[in-house]
């Protein structure tokens, strides 16, 4: 089959088997042949509020079949869907769209946005509005998810790949014509890329709401789930449920479960390694931007324990020290990479620079070595170490320690200021039957140098993590330089 626009392939998939399920949520199914004549009419409805080929329309939805109808009306007139999070304050959308100029808001009740046209959850088109097929166009871009950067104005990551794709040619390890759980939220771009390619393929998409760990496995065995997406948080919350229940469902339909966005604990991943399989287990390294990523088996991994893998063929990395040289093997400095088809080309920002040093190489922010194989290791952010007393102290290192002792959710390492060290370490728990310091502290002291274990332990009264397992370690940071924890 050849490349088609995105807009066309559901009436591809509908064609083929029409009554086959394209997506389910919270119970209810909508077949290949409704989706398409719905997001045809709910096209009809965009371009009434002024929608046209090359523009960008802002989706603010919560997951749900909604939010997929209005990704395909969107691509259906040439136009590129925006995802932003359903919860965002008005005060911060307000900023995304003055940054993104979109031409329509979606999910947001009329007048929200000034002048810009804005339709609320829960929106029908007119019944009058024909739901045949409309002419095709390409959408110049295919996606612009919003950076998940913590702090100043937000910036849009205009994806370079066009709104065209071959159905027939499966990408990422899925397969066509199966089934993949979203557990994940839809405006992340990990969970948004993953499942539409999924949906683009034939696959019959199961979205959660948000992610509950039984939940998660008890549709992972009635939908027989073959690929999920998942990330480390959601990792360690179903290791965490007792034995009995994460044994009694059955999940020998699933054949990929892919991990990414933050760290993986090297306990919690041969502990999934055990459970499920080697081969089951993969791991992706990559920034939404795209200049570069990796890839790794389980099996690969287990030869090289704690990496995230080798370059992709379309991409080459390096790893840069504090004064711009190249690092050999085995020394960690900043991450840097760029695609082989030039900078530039994977994507764009709106409202910000890409940060690029000379050659066109990028880095967004990890910090690594690599090994003589050319298997990158990951570190930690520049801008989360800590350093205490002359030494630089990883976050992601004692939160795995921490991570891994019973009781405990998830947990967040800072830096707080200190007039001797410079810095000491602080460690926020989220533990949610409690935890004894001192049980923890001799934990800690059997997995990490004496440096490295948290001076002072403060208990989480939220989840640290969000529903896609990011933490905002500089603002947990400045939260408590402004308000110091007691």
């Amino acid at each position: 089959m050849a490349i088609m626009s995105v807009g066309q392939i559901p009436a591809y998939w509908a064609a083929r088997d029409p009554n086959a399920p394209a997506l389910t949520h919270e119970g209810r199914t909508v077949t290949r042949a409704e989706f398409d004549a719905r997001t045809n009419r709910l096209a009809r409805a965009y371009q009434e509020a002024g929608v046209g080929e090359g523009d960008l329309v802002t989706i603010g939805l919560p997951n749900g079949i909604e939010f997929f109808e209005a990704c395909f009306a969107t691509w259906k007139l040439g136009a590129t869907p925006q995802p932003v999070s359903s919860r965002l304050p008005k005060a911060e959308r307000d900023m995304i769209v003055e940054v993104g100029q979109p031409t329509l808001v979606v999910g947001a009740e009329p007048g929200m946005h000034g002048g810009t046209p804005c339709l609320p959850i829960g929106f029908e088109p007119d019944e009058s509005l024909s739901d045949a097929a409309l002419p095709e166009i390409t959408a110049r871009y295919w996606k612009a998810p919003t950076s998940g950067g913590s702090t100043g104005r937000p910036k849009i990551i205009v994806s370079g790949m066009p709104g065209a794709f071959d159905p027939d040619e499966a990408l990422y390890h899925q397969q066509i014509g199966r089934a993949q759980l979203v557990p994940g939220p839809l405006y992340h771009n990990g969970p948004f890329s993953f499942s539409m390619l999924g949906f683009m393929t034939g696959n019959h998409i199961v979205i959660m709401s948000r992610f509950d760990a039984e939940e998660t496995l008890r549709l992972l065995a009635e939908h027989k789930i073959d690929w999920v997406m998942l990330v480390p948080t959601m990792m360690h919350r179903i290791w965490n449920l007792p034995e009995d229940v994460r044994n009694k469902y059955n999940l020998s339909h699933l054949r990929v479960a892919l991990h990414l966005a933050a760290p993986c604990p090297t306990w919690l991943k041969e502990k999934w390694i055990e459970w499920l399989g080697a081969s089951r287990i993969h791991e992706l390294y990559a920034g939404t931007e795209a200049q570069g990523g990796t890839w790794i088996t389980g099996e690969e991994w287990l030869e090289h324990r704690g990496s995230v893998g080798k370059p992709n063929a379309g991409c080459e990395m390096k790893i840069v020290g504090k004064n711009g040289e190249t690092l050999p093997p085995g020394e960690v400095g900043e991450v840097f990479m760029r695609p082989l088809s030039g900078p530039g080309t994977t994507y764009h920002y709106i409202g910000a620079d890409p940060k690029q040093i000379e050659g066109g190489w990028e880095s967004i922010g990890d910090v690594g070595y690599m090994d003589e194989d050319g298997y990158l290791y990951l570190a930690d952010r520049h801008t989360d170490m800590i350093l205490c007393g002359g030494a630089n102290i990883y976050p992601a290192e004692v939160e795995a320690a921490i991570d891994s002792f019973p009781g405990v959710r998830s947990s967040a390492v800072i830096g707080l200021p200190h007039d001797d060290l410079g810095n000491v370490v602080h460690a926020i728990i989220d533990a949610p039957g409690g935890f004894d310091e001192g049980a923890l502290k001799e934990y800690l002291a059997e997995r990490l140098v004496r440096y490295k274990i948290p001076r002072s332990f403060e208990v989480a009264h939220e989840p640290l993590r969000d529903d896609a397992g990011k933490l905002r370690r500089s603002a947990l940071r400045a939260e408590r330089i402004k308000a110091p924890a007691s």
